[in-house]
């Protein structure tokens, strides 16, 4: 198929994506807002008004990058999952995969709604922070690369797992044990300079944690590690996953029964 055909079968996937995701909006773009507000108010209102400032900034403003990166990285990676799972329940991935469609633009198609729906969803969040506290970012280029590097790679995560997966529970195993105690523990509720030494370098094998850090520099200035070394990882990683998703669709692992 010539390059137009491939952009056509890209769009179509890709708006298709995006309907469902406006379609069912209550479902899609109302809880990261519920659920976000809920913890601006407790940790931020409640609890941090006890804790007072931390790295220089207000608690509440301290935790505002974190909340949103966490935004952008369930909602990336739920979209994926969910939607590709459910194309290969219904055995709709099987006709793309006979027709002359590249599987690049399959899985960019797949990716591409999740980056869209993490993107919106981060952006909502970010409008509730402005209700709670004052913000501001330091450095438009790094929080930009930083929310769409983190958005493709939960997108692809989304997409292993709906691959791998054989039935509809197997979709919620990696949020809930893996995902989740990642997130709590990467960084975006304090600062892993305030951890003893020995948890600083266990906070180093946690990829969540880059990524929080290196938004919270896009946002506020303020790093842990550093921007630069925190994004090499992140490129690091969505690449190497991303390169092993397209040779997994190619191979049809997971698709075949």
């Amino acid at each position: 198929m010539n390059w137009q055909g491939n952009w056509v079968a890209f769009y179509t996937i890709v708006r298709r994506e995006m309907v469902r995701v406006i379609r069912i909006w209550p479902q899609t773009l109302l809880p990261p807002i519920i659920t976000m507000s809920l913890y601006f108010v407790i940790f931020g209102n409640v609890i941090g008004s006890r804790i007072g400032q931390m790295a220089g900034y207000d608690y509440m403003q301290y935790i505002v990058p974190g909340l949103i990166m966490m935004s952008i990285m369930t909602n990336s990676y739920t979209n994926v999952v969910s939607s590709f799972f459910g194309a290969k329940f219904q055995k709709n991935i099987e006709e793309m995969l006979v027709s002359p469609i590249a599987n690049s633009v399959i899985l960019w198609g797949f990716l591409m709604g999740g980056v869209l729906r993490g993107i919106i969803a981060g952006v909502l969040v970010a409008g509730i922070a402005m209700f709670f506290t004052d913000v501001h970012v330091h450095n438009w280029l790094v929080t930009i690369l930083v929310a769409l590097l983190t958005s493709i790679l939960f997108s692809i995560a989304g997409f292993l797992n709906g691959l791998f997966a054989k039935k509809f529970d197997d979709i919620s195993i990696i949020p809930t044990f893996v995902l989740t105690p990642l997130t709590y523990l990467g960084g975006i509720f304090y600062s892993v300079s305030i951890l003893p030494a020995f948890w600083q370098k266990i906070t180093l094998g946690n990829p969540l944690f880059y990524m929080v850090d290196a938004f919270r520099y896009g946002m506020l200035g303020v790093s842990d590690i550093g921007a630069v070394s925190a994004i090499i990882v992140i490129s690091g990683f969505t690449i190497g996953l991303y390169c092993f998703s397209l040779w997994l669709l190619g191979r049809g692992t997971g698709l075949r029964s």
